[in-house]
């Protein structure tokens, strides 16, 4: 089996088009006689869709799996303990998606018993937000029924975060559904640059690099969305974590050096959401 820093890459943008693709879906299906609520909810999910455009090609990054091997590291994922300490909205979101991203990185290790334990996280913080039914038992048992397809268990996950996004958006909560997403590109790249550490190779710098541009679409994303003000220093963070891009992006060497200064601010962010405050 290939362990790569870029296999939960693959996977986490498989979760972002699951967030951010609901074609099926129309604006005139959404509950609501506020028109800005209703354009708020079709921009959250146009930028939501350009985050995804944004990302790199699965050709490219699946070369990278081929040329480089990493170990499954729990230590890189969000404490499950810390699950029922999130009581705000914003933080259930966030986490919700930080969590959905390392089930899936689990999953993508084999680590059958760590994935469990992470979809029974996911399934706390979906409750927590109203949404509970989708992550139900009917979900786990599918999973396991399943246990030695990754491929299949990937389509499960993702069809079940489609269905939260489409119920948080018919019921008119298109920041919730925002911040679901950014908990998931928020941990892919927190745990990528993680591995990369231990890997301080030249393509795997610059691939994390060329996230800028996936970046700069969240922050759209964000901007477009009804945000609330628990949630303002994420944006605030991600426009500092956008200017070490900035720099990074100026360096003739691709190296960890290279990669610090968006390593240490997407782990400031990403420690700010995970305790909650």
């Amino acid at each position: 089996m290939i362990k790569n820093i870029y296999r939960p890459f693959i996977i986490l943008f498989l979760v972002f088009l699951a967030v951010s693709c609901n074609q099926d879906e129309k604006s005139d299906d959404i509950i609501s006689e506020d028109e800005h609520t209703i354009q708020a909810v079709q921009e959250t999910k146009f930028n939501a869709q350009n985050v995804f455009n944004s990302l790199p090609d699965r050709k490219l990054i699946l070369d990278l799996i081929e040329k480089n091997k990493i170990q499954y590291n729990p230590d890189f994922l969000n404490d499950p303990n810390s699950v029922n300490k999130y009581t705000i909205e914003f933080f259930k979101a966030t986490n919700l998606g930080i969590y959905g991203s390392d089930l899936n990185i689990a999953s993508s290790f084999d680590q059958t018993q760590e994935s469990m334990v992470f979809l029974k996280c996911v399934n706390v913080l979906a409750g927590s937000l109203g949404v509970n039914n989708i992550f139900d038992q009917r979900l786990f048992d599918r999973i396991q029924a399943q246990e030695s397809n990754k491929d299949s268990i990937l389509e499960i996950v993702i069809d079940a975060f489609k269905k939260v996004d489409e119920t948080l958006k018919y019921n008119n909560r298109p920041a919730t559904s925002a911040y679901i997403l950014a908990g998931c590109w928020i941990e892919g790249l927190y745990v990528s640059c993680q591995m990369a550490q231990s890997l301080n190779t030249e393509n795997i710098v610059k691939a994390i690099i060329e996230q800028k541009e996936s970046l700069k679409h969240l922050i759209v994303m964000l901007e477009s969305a009804p945000i609330n003000e628990k949630a303002s220093f994420v944006l605030a963070d991600l426009k500092q974590l956008y200017d070490a891009f900035n720099v990074a992006e100026t360096k003739t060497a691709y190296n960890t050096d290279t990669l610090e200064p968006i390593t240490n601010q997407i782990a400031s962010l990403r420690k700010k959401i995970t305790t909650g405050a």
